[in-house]
């Protein structure tokens, strides 16, 4: 495989990471842990979930398979790299 293909992997590897941090920060506390000590616990004893939520969801679900993807693609890449001795 060409190393386009590293570089296009690496740079959509560092995006996907970054938006994956993002939308796991936007993410409402469930309580416990470290988001109901400071004071994260009070605001989410509302029921339900939005429509805002399970969007927010979806996207994080969808930026995690793309970056797993990149992280495999780019061991396949590795592991050929490595098999032809270049």
């Amino acid at each position: 495989m060409p190393i386009w293909f590293a570089y296009t992997m690496i740079t959509l590897l560092v995006i996907t990471s970054v938006l994956l941090v993002l939308l796991i920060l936007l993410h409402r506390g469930k309580g416990g842990g470290l988001s109901s000590m400071f004071g994260g616990g009070v605001s989410s004893s509302l029921a339900g979930s939005s429509v805002a939520e399970k969007n927010l969801d979806r996207y994080t679900v969808l930026v995690g398979i793309v970056w797993f993807a990149c992280i495999v693609g780019l061991g396949l890449w590795l592991r050929l790299q490595m098999a032809s001795g270049t």
